[in-house]
């Protein structure tokens, strides 16, 4: 059998370190948005409506995102509300201890 060894992106690299390999969750997502677009916790904080103080709160792992939280998260951002709830909701399962993987499909 041959493996075939894929060249990780810059971007691919750069979330790694992020989260130090662990599996992207919405506060990664969020912290690595934030880092590259050279904001500051209240700036970015500010651009989403929530104070800098719970901004940090979200990327340390101390408070969860709601799903309706989550969707307006994308919209101000421009990014896929889908992966922005998708994400939301798998930190949710998780923080239950559950071990499932969530994955959405469209109606």
């Amino acid at each position: 059998m041959v493996t075939k060894r894929v060249k990780k992106s810059k971007a691919m690299t750069f979330l790694d370190s992020l989260t130090g390999g662990m599996p992207l969750d919405l506060a990664g997502l969020l912290k690595a948005i934030r880092v590259g677009e050279g904001m500051s916790h209240a700036q970015f904080g500010s651009k989403l409506g929530i104070s800098r103080s719970h901004l940090c709160d979200i990327e340390k792992g101390r408070k969860t995102v709601s799903l309706g939280r989550a969707i307006e998260f994308a919209e101000v951002l421009g990014y896929s509300k889908d992966q922005f709830v998708r994400l939301a909701l798998q930190s949710l399962v998780d923080d239950l201890g559950l071990r499932y993987r969530v994955c959405l499909e469209g109606a």
